[in-house]
């Protein structure tokens, strides 16, 4: 089983790296193959809403963003890790989110995956929400969330208070892959989301979003 981890900090060293961190080491302590990837390292360019990924099934923009859809796509599971800004994931968090195949192309079909948001007060919920709405509305499978609320370079403390939780979340994810766990839950709210919203939408564009169909049709979602 292989699974990606994205780091949607600009500092690679800070709470949400460190959290990361000890979840992949949990993961290739349990035999799982991790991809680790922090975005404020590859190269990746705005998403300038041509649509062009809509009508043929990939972005005009050959980048690294491009290459973390494709390892998306080879993976078994999915970590997602954003600090807090302004109530929000970070802006690479969201270029990532905006250039990446998700939601209209369910991108995260059948993937498990957690989300990690950090941050110093309140607005770190808002930030889980953003991920965990990612992930359901992308057809993912949400084994695990993590609200970690740190202050700035608290990482020591933090992962000695937390470490517990960090590691629950991980077992749960390497146990949901490996017994192909199924949430009737999520999968009713997916599919009313898919079905009544979004499968519509994409058939009245038509041709306009040809790629879209044969990305479902590859799923067998279409």
């Amino acid at each position: 089983m292989q699974v990606l981890i994205i780091n949607g900090s600009p500092r690679k060293n800070g709470v949400t790296a460190a959290v990361l961190h000890r979840i992949e080491e949990n993961l290739r302590g349990a035999g799982i193959e991790v991809l680790f990837y922090n975005l404020g390292e590859m190269k990746m360019s705005h998403c300038t809403g041509c649509n062009y990924c809509y009508r043929t099934g990939y972005c005009c923009m050959e980048d690294d963003a491009e290459l973390l859809s494709k390892r998306i796509e080879e993976a078994d599971g999915i970590v997602l890790g954003s600090p807090t800004y302004v109530s929000n994931v970070s802006g690479l968090m969201k270029d990532f989110i905006d250039r990446g195949h998700f939601v209209i192309e369910q991108l995260l079909h059948k993937k498990y995956c957690i989300t990690v948001a950090s941050g110093e007060n309140y607005g770190s919920q808002d930030t889980l929400k953003v991920l965990k709405n990612l992930v359901l509305f992308s057809g993912g499978r949400l084994s695990g969330q993590l609200r970690i609320q740190a202050g700035f370079n608290e990482l020591e403390g933090m992962i000695r208070k937390r470490k517990g939780q960090i590691d629950q979340v991980s077992q749960n994810l390497i146990m949901a892959m490996k017994g192909k766990q199924y949430y009737p839950i999520q999968s009713i709210v997916h599919y009313l989301i898919f079905h009544l919203g979004i499968k519509p939408f994409v058939k009245k564009k038509g041709a306009l979003y040809q790629g879209v169909r044969e990305r479902w049709s590859k799923l067998g979602i279409a």
